[in-house]
């Protein structure tokens, strides 16, 4: 059989599209066909879901492996083994008898459980079923060897329509008597504990656990997970961790034991005894976390503490960006690294940065990135409509960066970024087919999460772009020459060391993220509220100061509640950053390079007394003509310029249209705020000179949690601007 016929053999929903075809997908609960399969020129399969799930995930859920997926390199078809790789005098025959003692359970309890014998491709397996709650066989997985060969894992196979669902649903009710559950990964590990008469459930393969699961837990008190100690048991408990179980869940350490067959097979006579001890040794997941976060924390600090006590840590972080070959753009890339800092905020501060073809913006935020661990963020290059909704990859506490995002302009994907900027989460209802017909379903993706996103495009959907911080990379002759020349450095720039600035990120993931603005209220009175907009802006503008408090909080006092006090200094580096951004967005400043395109246009219409044309106005502003053009719909966009040329494929003629507004201050200069000092809050101060280190004489100093605790810490001097 073709790998491709093997692959179209087990799916559903399949219809012909040019030279390939589109199904079902069957890595998530699929309602209109979104998985392209072609068959390539080396005959090796091409699966692409536009839903966002990988291949890999895509080909476990069929239950085959990447390498079914080609052919062999002497151009033969690939012969499927239903075996291990083994010499056949060392394998033994995947049937009931066999499988039974391997697992050290009879065959009876095993026949009594719905397994028996059955062919597979002309080879030995059995057929474990899968029962739905009510009793009745909703999939079948084959066991088609008792070892994982020495390659991968190569024991399972779901029959064709089939689809991954936790194996003992039938035994929920009386789950539920029970009030708990352990969950273990795979039939044999939930069949050993059921001939023990403990209440468990299967999950089939790591990769096969579904956000949707969970429903079916609903009401169990206690869940007990037994978490294998290798990757796919870090990927389990990664994928249990983002579900809505985490905050019952109970993490269960077998020692030196896999998982409960093995702990079971190494001493059949104590097990139960073994079991329920470790059971009653389990650590509640929140608490496990906690305990790896400080641990995590106290060996960060130590790799970061001199950056910690950095007075300004975004000019030194511009420094090192700018070494490493990255030409100008401090400020954006200043912002872009505040903005990815915000995710420990309730409401984290998105951005959109934008930008012709080829200005840079996504080689900027890039690099910018390359200074944030890669749990900071989750970075995609293009995202079909529903992928944000269904994609099982955690977002809590993390930015979501999509690359060059011309295409988010359909109304259902613009919904769900409103809902996730709005609310800091997604939530989507739906309905979906199930064995008791269709039923909603609701779809939550918890937050909160910030987004990240560079477009070619001057102005978003109006309810995003209000929602976003804008950035404009520069356009300018200068910075092109700048970018050339940093490219044709020899050595590319040098690479800065990138260990202590992901070391401070992870310190601060455990630190303090409570802000204390002092000012905040006098801020607030002397911001003129000219515009609608300002009730989101100001409270973007807060976070942004919360941000900058929360990554200098090693040189920040704290109040009597733990909580980081946030200096005027804060505000006056912030207020560098965004003051013109924030007038611009509310129309009370005119962005530079906009009234210095309209001057021009005035300037030379007056001049020739004809109408401005898109490369008159390039040659004037020393810009290439697509940078001119940008420039000329920016000021279009906002109703300071017109083209009266309305056929299409015609050189504009560009006039201006409404005079240029005078430039209206609306942030404050922070002298205004000199009288808000921390001082204004002082009953109960703490500075924060933090450092980990074991108790002395008496006196115990470590790192801020999130909990609130207060660092002990020597005093400093206050700063006053």
């Amino acid at each position: 059989m073709r790998p491709v016929d093997l692959v179209l053999d087990r799916l559903e929903g399949i219809s012909p599209k040019g030279e390939s075809c589109q199904a079902l997908c069957p890595a998530h609960d699929d309602h209109e066909p979104s998985l392209s399969i072609a068959e390539g020129e080396d005959g090796r399969v091409l699966i692409t879901c536009f839903a966002g799930c990988k291949t890999e995930d895509v080909v476990a859920a069929l239950g085959l492996e990447m390498k079914d997926l080609f052919e062999r390199r002497n151009g033969h078809r690939k012969e499927f083994r239903s075996t291990p790789t083994k010499t056949a005098a060392t394998v033994q025959p995947c049937n009931l008898e066999n499988y039974a003692d391997a697992k050290g359970l009879p065959v009876e309890f095993l026949q009594r459980q719905g397994l028996r014998d059955q062919k597979y491709q002309g080879q030995p397996a059995v057929r474990i079923p899968y029962r739905g709650t009510d009793g009745t066989e909703e999939a079948v997985r084959f066991r088609i060897a008792l070892e994982k060969s020495e390659e991968d894992d190569n024991r399972f196979r779901w029959r064709t329509g089939s689809k991954a669902r936790l194996y003992g649903l039938w035994r929920l009710e009386s789950i539920r008597k029970a009030g708990s559950v352990v969950l273990v990964e795979g039939e044999s590990d939930a069949q050993t504990l059921w001939y023990h008469r403990i209440p468990a459930l299967g999950v089939p393969g790591v990769n096969n656990w579904k956000a949707e699961f969970a429903a079916h837990l609903e009401g169990i008190e206690r869940i007990y997970a037994v978490i294998e100690p290798d990757q796919g048991g870090d990927t389990l408990r990664q994928k249990l961790a983002a579900s809505s179980i985490r905050d019952r869940l109970r993490v269960v350490d077998l020692g030196e034991h896999k998982d409960a067959s093995g702990l079971y097979l190494c001493d059949p006579e104590h097990f139960e005894e073994n079991l329920n001890r470790s059971l009653a040794d389990a650590v509640p997941l929140s608490e496990l976390e906690g305990q790896e976060a400080e641990e995590k924390a106290r060996q960060a600090w130590a790799e970061c503490e001199e950056l910690a006590h950095e007075p300004d840590i975004l000019e030194r972080f511009a420094r090192e960006l700018a070494r490493s070959g990255v030409a100008g753009e401090s400020r954006v890339a200043k912002l872009l690294y505040l903005a990815v800092t915000s995710r420990f905020l309730g409401r984290p501060v998105s951005v959109a940065v934008k930008g012709p073809s080829s200005g840079g913006k996504s080689y900027l935020t890039e690099r910018v990135l390359g200074f944030f661990p890669e749990s900071s963020f989750y970075a995609l290059t293009a995202m079909s409509e529903h992928a944000l909704a269904y994609s099982d990859e955690p977002l809590t506490h993390r930015f979501l960066v999509i690359y060059e995002a011309a295409g988010m302009n359909s109304d259902f994907q613009t919904y769900l970024i409103r809902s996730l900027l709005s609310e800091g989460k997604v939530r989507y209802k739906t309905v979906e087919k199930t064995s008791e017909g269709m039923k909603p379903r609701l779809i939550e993706r918890a937050g909160p999460t910030g987004l990240l996103i560079t477009t070619t495009l001057t102005r978003l959907h109006p309810e995003n772009e209000t929602r976003m911080l804008s950035l404009a990379v520069t356009d300018t002759r200068q910075q092109t020459s700048d970018i050339m020349a940093a490219l044709a450095s020899e050595d590319g720039g040098d690479s800065p060391g990138l260990g202590a600035w992901h070391s401070l990120q992870e310190w601060l993931a455990a630190a303090e993220h409570r802000v204390v603005v002092p000012y905040a209220e006098e801020l607030a009175a002397t911001i003129p509220p000219v515009a609608v907009r300002l009730r989101r802006d100001f409270g973007a503008l807060l976070n942004l100061i919360r941000a900058h408090a929360i990554l200098h909080q090693a040189s920040r006092e704290r109040n009597s509640d733990g909580r980081i006090i946030a200096t005027l200094e804060d505000y006056a580096l912030v207020r560098e950053l965004v003051a013109d951004l924030v007038s611009e967005g509310v129309e009370a400043t005119v962005p530079a390079t906009v009234r210095e395109t309209v001057e021009m246009v005035e300037r030379l219409r007056d001049e020739t007394e004809e109408d401005v044309t898109i490369a008159a106005l390039a040659e004037e502003l020393k810009l290439d003509k697509s940078a001119a053009w940008r420039r000329a719909r920016s000021a279009m966009d906002r109703g300071y310029l017109e083209n009266k040329e309305e056929r299409k494929g015609r050189p504009a003629k560009l006039v201006v249209a409404d005079a240029l507004p005078d430039d209206m201050e609306i942030l404050p200069a922070p002298e205004r705020l000199q009288g808000c000092t921390v001082a204004s809050d002082s009953e109960g101060v703490k500075t924060n000179n933090l450092s980990v280190a074991a108790d002395t004489e008496g006196e115990k100093e470590f790192f801020s949690t999130p909990s609130g605790k207060a660092a002990t810490v020597q005093p400093r001097e206050e700063f006053v601007l």
